[in-house]
């Protein structure tokens, strides 16, 4: 059943409030629209619109479209600046402040935030070809690396500092090549022309306040020109066998005067020790014939057997024959001579003088002993006349 058939139960209220009959239309827009104003007008203490008031939202309604624009204008001023970065602010496009790290808020249309990077380790390449002090073309590439120190002087000092220290370090760079020579530029001073060029970059940079600071300067590559490449090659290979070879030569230096050092020490020690030998023998020979010259006074048979006893032993000692004193007659002694040598560990060849060797043997010795008897003399009545002469 329809809700405005008969039957039901004389509710025939209209849902769109429409007082009458039953063929009226949909309610009218603007009425809807002056009760919603209405309510919303009693509720921020506007008044009410009566049923022949003008449309419209009213002054309730713009009220709180206002007040909603101002809750989304406040929020989206609500910004974050990360721990690495610094936030310029401006307003109308004048500096400001600083913003450090964490939750902030600006005014929006009114406040702009700029951020900057201060922590990132920044790089900035320079490269071509320069001209040397004595007139040879290169091909340099330098690499700067930097960071910001300060966000206002690196956004407002210059229109772009990052631009600005580029063309600075390409002129501290063809400064710095251009008073050097070109073997310093590609083998042996590279580490002065960075240096330098280093030194350079930071007076160029200092008047300009760009806000940054260099960290790094590294001399990425030097190389001649295509042209005479292979000339060059050889000049560095032929300067690095150059310095190959007197860094042999100094370890060559290094290894040989130790050796010779000790070798001279070694020399010298021999000398001292020879010397101090042969003065220890000679004072061991004066005090031994001192000592032998009141016995050879008490006993001189006894004396001159012992010595000629003592020289024969000193002589024949170290001699490999072994002589057999055969007293008349070809007779011969025989001794084991094997067995002795087989204990001694050493093969020994001996020979049986016959009784002419025998004789000149002895007639040596006889020499021998007198020799040694009066060298004793001599040497006695040396000393004695030298002490008479005392």
């Amino acid at each position: 059943m329809a809700w405005n058939e008969p039957g039901n139960n004389g509710n025939d209220k209209d849902p769109w409030n429409n007082k009458g009959g039953r063929d009226q239309g949909p309610p009218d827009l603007d009425e809807v629209f002056r009760k919603f104003s209405n309510k919303f007008g009693g509720i921020f203490g506007g008044k009410k619109s009566g049923n022949n008031s003008g449309g419209g939202l009213g002054g309730a309604g713009i009220s709180f479209i206002l007040i909603i624009a101002a809750i989304v204008w406040a929020l989206s001023g609500i910004y974050t600046v990360k721990e690495a970065e610094r936030g310029v602010v401006l307003q109308f496009g004048k500096y400001d402040r600083i913003a450090e790290p964490g939750l902030r808020w600006k005014m929006t249309f009114i406040e702009t935030v700029i951020p900057v990077d201060i922590e990132a380790v920044r790089s900035l390449s320079a490269s071509g070809f320069m001209l040397t002090e004595d007139e040879n073309v290169v091909s340099v590439e330098f690499e700067v690396q930097y960071r910001v120190i300060d966000p206002y002087l690196y956004k407002f000092s210059v229109t772009n500092a990052d631009n600005s220290l580029g063309e600075a370090l390409d002129s501290a760079l063809r400064y710095v090549v251009g008073h050097a020579k070109m073997d310093q530029v590609l083998t042996n001073g590279r580490e002065v022309v960075r240096q330098n060029t280093w030194d350079e970059l930071n007076k160029i940079i200092e008047p300009y306040n760009l806000g940054l600071i260099v960290t790094d300067v590294n001399f990425k590559d030097s190389r001649p020109p295509t042209e005479v490449k292979d000339a060059f090659d050889d000049a560095i290979a032929a300067q690095e066998d150059e310095e190959r070879f007197i860094r042999e030569a100094e370890a060559y230096a290094r290894e040989i005067e130790p050796r010779a050092r000790g070798q001279v020490t070694r020399m010298t020690q021999e000398a001292e020790g020879y010397q101090e030998r042969i003065t220890l023998e000679a004072q061991g020979e004066v005090a031994r014939f001192e000592k032998l010259l009141p016995e050879y006074q008490a006993a001189k048979e006894v004396t001159r057997e012992r010595l000629y006893i003592d020289a024969m032993q000193e002589v024949l000692g170290s001699s490999s024959k072994v002589i057999v004193d055969v007293k008349g007659g070809n007779n011969m002694m025989y001794l084991p001579l094997d067995k002795i040598m087989e204990k001694q560990g050493t093969a020994t060849r001996v020979a049986l003088p016959s009784s002419s060797d025998i004789q000149d043997l002895r007639n040596k010795v006889n020499t021998s002993r007198n020799s040694t008897v009066n060298s004793g003399n001599d040497r006695f009545n040396s000393d004695r006349f030298n002490n008479n002469g005392r």
